[in-house]
């Protein structure tokens, strides 16, 4: 997959070069980067979904429930649109999941051309709204998307989520370091 040089890590929102800060230099046991391609026909939409899920919990990715059914949808929806839009010049996808510290990316890669946009909701239409899903569950869990061209003249959709922080321990030190009126 064509990164322009910049890595596997997520961009930032203010489109800066700079990849988000990376966390520790000692990687943490969830990290890496993991790739694999698929036919570009609809039972890859389940299966691709499955590899992820099972993947990030192989791992142990710290993932809320939430975030969790919220970046499966992702990758159904990015996967379904290269299967209904890209099988006829593409017929292999590839679906990559890359865990930073911090942070989860997936992508999907097609070798179709097109650059697609999220669409206006048209209530009349029962298709044509994954992307604007896309967009709206990446939003709403503080994340990153977008499209890019590959060098091979195909397209890479990608979106950054950020992981949630660990929930601190339970118990009396919890308390003494949250009520600043305790010893």
């Amino acid at each position: 997959m064509d990164d322009h040089g910049l890595g596997s890590a997520p961009r930032p929102v203010d489109g800066a070069d700079e990849p988000f800060d990376l966390g520790p230099s000692d990687p943490l046991p969830y990290e890496g980067v993991w790739r694999f391609t698929a036919p570009t026909v609809e039972a890859s939409v389940p299966q691709a979904r499955h590899a992820v899920r099972d993947l990030l919990y192989r791992q142990g990715v710290p993932l809320s429930q939430d975030l969790a059914q919220g970046l499966l949808l992702i990758v159904s929806e990015l996967v379904t649109n290269a299967v209904r839009h890209a099988a006829v010049l593409s017929p292999m996808l590839a679906v990559e999941v890359a865990v930073g510290a911090e942070w989860v990316r997936v992508s999907v890669e097609d070798n179709h051309p097109y650059r697609p946009s999220a669409l206006e909701t048209d209530h009349g239409r029962t298709g044509g709204r994954g992307l604007l899903l896309v967009r709206e569950i990446t939003r709403e869990a503080g994340g990153v998307c977008d499209v890019e061209h590959t060098a091979s003249g195909g397209k890479v959709i990608w979106v950054a989520l950020p992981l949630e922080p660990a929930p601190p321990p339970k118990g009396p030190l919890t308390s003494r370091r949250t009520d600043p009126s305790a010893p």
